[in-house]
């Protein structure tokens, strides 16, 4: 169990890191000098992609089908190896057409259409409350686990907090603030975020870094390297079948539906369209994004396989 002020001033740190982060992208932006004209930056950015889900979603259903986690990291990688020209044109229609959300780009391609734009907003609102709702649920609940260990409070015993005693409050109120601050100060809506860009890629690297650590201290520190895990789960037959290459409770039909949608989630997805579309300073830099994006998956995954 860690002390609640270490937890609270390492979370503050943090936060203001990122804060700090953003503010040198806008004051460097302001004075002609873009972080974000890096093409290793965009495709840091472009993991955003990479959010509660891969701390959590992946290693639970790891533990529950084995590699059946694969195909949500599987689409984004073919997509940038081998859709990466549909997102140029993306980028390119984008920016001929002075384009900032996706409801903007569908009506633009359907004769501007104000009903259209309209409806893509609603669904993509609908679809990211919930959203938004987990990912702040998985980092109140990952606060409350540093903080209670080995008594954890489970979300059933949580529900009854009140506002005022619950994590999730507090860090909507920061993101809020976040985003007023480093999203929507802007008058013209037109300009890049650069300051956001650039946080947002510092914390890419943070979540490889934090991933990674994990899994070289489970591998070599909770067992003795790859083969001792290994050597432990043959001699246990449930999760033996875990490794089976494609579980029996998915079948092709789930794994290549899992596939596809993921694959078009890279491209379509209000936050992925944003930096890897709208974001985009130069066209050139998609390059590096089509090879070092599926590796930055590949490497935040490496352990969890």
């Amino acid at each position: 169990m860690l002390e609640p002020p270490v937890v609270i001033v390492v979370s503050l740190l943090y936060l203001g890191l990122l804060f700090a982060v953003a503010w040198w992208g806008d004051r460097r932006a302001d004075q002609g000098r873009s972080i974000i004209a890096n093409p290793t930056i965009y495709a840091l950015s472009m993991a955003v992609y990479c959010t509660t889900w891969t701390f959590y979603g992946s290693v639970g259903r790891a533990a529950v089908s084995g590699i059946g986690f694969l195909p949500v990291y599987l689409g984004p990688t073919l997509a940038m190896a081998l859709g990466w020209i549909v997102l140029l044109k993306m980028i390119r229609i984008v920016k001929a057409n002075r384009i900032t959300s996706i409801a903007d780009f569908i009506s633009s391609r359907y004769g501007k259409s104000h009903g259209l734009g309209g409806l893509v907003t609603i669904i993509a609102v609908i679809g990211i409350i919930p959203y938004i709702s987990l990912q702040l649920k998985a980092v109140s609940n990952t606060v409350g686990l540093l903080l209670g260990y080995p008594e954890i409070v489970m979300p059933h015993r949580s529900a009854a907090m009140t506002v005022g005693a619950d994590i999730s409050f507090y860090i909507a109120l920061i993101l809020a603030a976040f985003t007023i601050v480093f999203g929507t100060r802007h008058l013209d809506a037109t300009e890049r975020h650069e300051g956001m860009v650039a946080a947002i890629a510092m914390e890419s690297v943070v979540k490889l870094v934090a991933f990674m650590a994990v899994g070289v201290f489970v591998t070599y520190g909770m067992y003795n390297g790859f083969g001792d895990i290994f050597d432990h789960v043959e001699v246990r037959e449930e999760v033996r079948g875990l490794l089976k290459a494609i579980p029996s409770g998915d079948g092709y039909t789930g794994w290549f539906s899992l596939i596809v949608l993921s694959g078009l989630a890279i491209l379509f997805l209000p936050r992925q369209f944003q930096v890897a579309v709208v974001e985009n300073v130069n066209e050139a830099h998609l390059r590096r994004a089509a090879w070092l994006f599926p590796l930055y998956l590949l490497l935040i995954n490496i352990f969890v396989l």
